[in-house]
């Protein structure tokens, strides 16, 4: 019994050697070095485009200066800090308004204003809508790119 269980151990140890053996394909393919790509010559113009618009939507894209922005609220309830700024998307489409959480505060601040005069025209038509009050406040304020995207590319020809 024992000499049996050693023969079926060295049979099964001969299989299993042979299961590892490697077989050389790439001797069989003369030219196994060469990959042929074929594209789409759109590709080259998308790939174009987005750059460009990574380029511009990129922190160096993006200026900063000196300005002013409207403090809608500040409060320690998230849900009430969120409707304002849903508030401010609805009534103010052309505003852009930003939820800062300082703990304890949650505040909604709206627009990006160079001038005062112009945040101070805003405040009067937003107190309409928040009754404690709209503050205008002097902030570091996003300023738009004089760098845009060229019209010319938009067309991809099909």
């Amino acid at each position: 019994m024992r000499h049996m269980k050693f023969i079926l151990l060295i049979i099964a140890f001969l299989f299993s050697i042979q299961s590892f053996a490697q077989v050389d394909t790439t001797a069989a393919l003369p030219d196994s070095n060469t990959v042929i790509v074929h594209k789409d010559a759109r590709l080259d113009q998308l790939v174009k485009k987005q750059a460009t618009i990574n380029e511009v939507s990129t922190r160096e894209g993006r200026k900063t200066d000196k300005g002013f922005r409207l403090m809608i609220i500040s409060t320690n309830n998230r849900e009430e800090a969120l409707a304002a700024k849903t508030k401010v998307y609805t009534y103010f489409r052309e505003l852009k308004a930003y939820l800062w959480y300082q703990s304890p505060y949650f505040r909604v601040k709206a627009g990006n204003f160079k001038d005062r005069k112009d945040a101070e025209a805003y405040q009067k038509r937003m107190s309409t809508y928040f009754p404690k009050g709209v503050f205008v406040i002097p902030d570091i304020i996003e300023v738009k790119s004089d760098k845009g995207l060229d019209d010319e590319d938009d067309d991809i020809d099909p």
